[in-house]
């Protein structure tokens, strides 16, 4: 009787388990269907001026000091205390 509810248990986990698996795979583009087809041809891809894109850089402001992206998230440095003439 113990064998038997195992063996159930063990077929509805199997059971549950493979279309999750299949849906999962399908949802990567693994499953049934239309597979990938690759990025476009050359062709189809619009030449890329140099000149246009050389003035678009030229363009670009320089930063007078460097950004610091953690700026925000560190407190400020305390201020140093003037050094004492012995």
């Amino acid at each position: 009787m113990i064998r038997r509810r195992r063996a159930l248990r063990a077929l509805a986990v199997a059971v549950a388990a493979v279309p999750a698996f299949a849906c999962a795979a399908s949802a990567q583009g693994l499953g049934r269907g239309k597979g990938n087809s690759g990025p476009p041809p050359v062709e189809d891809r619009p030449k890329i001026d140099e000149k246009a894109y050389k003035a678009a850089l030229d363009r670009i402001p320089v930063p007078d000091e460097k950004y610091d992206p953690w700026s925000g998230a560190r407190a400020r440095a305390p201020a140093k205390p003037p050094k004492k003439k012995n």
